[in-house]
């Protein structure tokens, strides 16, 4: 099974806006750039792997997302993500892959055993999506899609149900992958609570805290 990881990626400079009252705008790009390393390393790790794949207007980003071997591809014209998604999408089936794996680069404390798992979980149907949701249960904080290009994106508000009905409507089983850990990404300073909160329980490791002081 050839699977593929596609990871978008927003300005650094610009990501994290909502986080504007906690961190100075110097903190939020670093901060966005800890996060991006530390799933790109994350997927680096896990060998069904086949191969990364970064979207992304921001040249620095691209740069980082080369020194972990992954493919790159410069977004232009008015960013859309869903789009940028799909262009993403046909590039990778372009190169024989089976699945493709979309992941946001604000996860951090995803694990290898997570990538692990939910590509094991997607690979035992065919067609079939396997997707995460966040803490609201709206978001999409993983979509594992198998073929390639059998829905198309809907991120945004409720992409979580949107995804589910698109799959379904598709003929395709779709499994729900549960996980703390990909329940937390981060968004709004409460995100930023909870997650402190879940590394002073000693649950997890500040798997970021080289990067930017919180």
């Amino acid at each position: 099974m050839s699977v593929w990881v596609i990871i978008p990626v927003k300005p650094l400079r610009l990501a994290k806006s909502r986080l504007s009252k906690i961190f100075t705008p110097e903190e939020r790009e670093q901060f966005a750039e800890a996060m991006l390393r530390h799933v790109l390393k994350v997927v680096q790790d896990v060998s069904l792997v086949a191969g990364i794949l970064v979207i992304s207007r921001d040249n620095h980003a691209l740069a980082l997302a080369r020194e972990y071997n992954a493919k790159t591809i410069q977004e232009s014209g008015a960013p859309e993500l869903n789009a940028a998604l799909m262009r993403a999408t046909s590039i990778v089936a372009s190169w024989r892959a089976e699945a493709v794996l979309i992941l946001p680069a604000d996860l951090p404390l995803i694990q290898p055993e997570d990538i692990v798992n939910i590509i094991n979980m997607g690979s035992g149907t065919h067609p079939c999506v396997v997707i995460s949701t966040d803490r609201n249960k709206d978001g999409t904080n993983a979509l594992y899609v198998q073929p390639p290009g059998l829905i198309s994106y809907a991120y945004g508000a409720e992409s979580f149900q949107r995804h589910a009905v698109m799959a379904r409507d598709a003929g395709a089983d779709v499994l729900i992958y549960q996980s703390d850990r990909m329940l937390q990404d981060i968004d709004l300073p409460e995100d930023i609570e909870n997650y402190q909160r879940m590394i002073q329980r000693g649950d997890y490791e500040d798997t970021i805290k080289k990067e930017i002081k919180l």
